[in-house]
C-alpha cells in the first residue's frame, strides 16, 4: 500500500515522502514549518497529481527528474534523479497512481 510518510527533520521542519507499495520514495516535499502546512502540501499533491501538465520534466546532471507543481506554479514535490527518460516517466505514472489514495503516516525524525 502506498503512503505519505510525514517526518520532522533535524532543523525542526516537517517533510513528507510519497512511497510506493514497495517502499520506494517516488516524491519528496520541501520543508514546512508546521505539520498543518505539511498536510496541506499532501492535499496539493493529491489534487495536482491528476494533471499531467502539472509535472515539470527536466534534464538533470546524470539523468532526468521531475517536479510536481500546483496550479499557481509552486513546486509541491520533487523526484529523485532517474538514469533514463523512460524511468522518469514510470516515476510520474507511479505518482499519478499512488498519490490520490495513499494513506498518511507519521514516522520518526530524519
Amino acid at each position: 500500500m502506498s503512503k505519505f510518510e510525514i517526518s520532522k527533520d533535524k532543523a525542526g521542519e516537517f517533510r513528507f515522502n510519497l512511497k510506493s507499495g514497495n517502499g520506494e520514495i517516488i516524491l519528496k516535499s520541501e520543508g514546512y514549518k508546521d505539520k498543518e502546512s505539511c498536510e496541506k502540501g499532501i492535499r496539493a499533491v493529491r489534487i495536482n497529481a491528476l494533471e499531467d501538465d502539472h509535472f515539470d520534466r527536466k534534464e538533470a546532471s546524470g539523468g532526468y527528474r521531475f517536479n510536481l507543481k500546483a496550479s499557481n506554479g509552486e513546486i509541491v514535490g520533487s523526484s529523485e534523479v532517474y538514469t533514463t527518460l523512460a524511468a522518469m516517466e514510470k516515476g510520474i505514472t507511479s505518482v499519478k497512481a499512488n498519490a490520490p489514495d495513499a494513506e498518511i503516516q507519521e514516522s520518526g525524525s530524519e
